[in-house]
């Protein structure tokens, strides 16, 4: 890892880190609360219809749980990461008209070319970054319940239902990760 320069101001800094990979506090605890209960959801499944009772199996409903909490998350987290730029390039002209009708509204005459132009990146991060987590979440969601009732309903449907769970809840949650990986210019 290159060593932090001191030549970018605080402001160029933070415009890095907003469209670095890393994860504010907010936006991780966001992705692992919607997570967790997108993980939890298959437990009711796997009680009712699979018949598997929550006391006897409360350890393996927890480590599955845990597992696929993390692993769904990291989805979200590279979904986010691929969609934030591509959702930026789509709303640039409506963010740049949104903040020029503003500024028309507010006398922009003032306001230089160089703070004009620096609201605009502001902004398009700012609606780039909530379109993004939003859309990551569901897309994300999407891929892991349609992968868990087909492998616990149709592929693993004669196992025992601990084995269904196991492999169904491992491997929608790993599949829905390793999507999340690839790469699509």
């Amino acid at each position: 890892m290159a060593p932090k320069s001191s030549n970018f101001s605080k402001e160029e800094e933070l415009l890095l880190q907003d469209f670095g990979r890393d994860l504010t506090r907010k936006s991780s605890l966001i992705f692992y609360m919607h997570a967790i209960v997108v993980s939890a959801l298959p437990l009711w499944l796997f009680n009712r219809i699979h018949q598997m009772e929550l006391t006897e199996h409360a350890i393996l409903f927890a480590i599955g749980t845990l597992v696929s909490t993390y692993l769904v998350a990291s989805a979200y987290k590279n979904n986010k990461f691929q969609l934030k730029h591509k959702v930026a390039q789509k709303r640039s002209d409506g963010v740049a008209a949104e903040i020029n009708s503003q500024m028309a509204e507010n006398d922009s005459k003032k306001v230089s070319k160089k703070e004009k132009d620096e609201r605009i990146l502001w902004r398009k991060n700012e609606v780039a970054e909530a379109e993004s987590m939003q859309l990551a979440v569901v897309y994300s969601n999407s891929v892991f319940l349609i992968l868990l009732i087909l492998l616990s309903f149709f592929f693993f449907k004669s196992y025992s239902p601990m084995i269904n769970y196991i492999i169904s809840m491992i491997g929608a949650s790993g599949i829905t990760a390793l999507l999340s990986t690839s790469s699509k210019n």
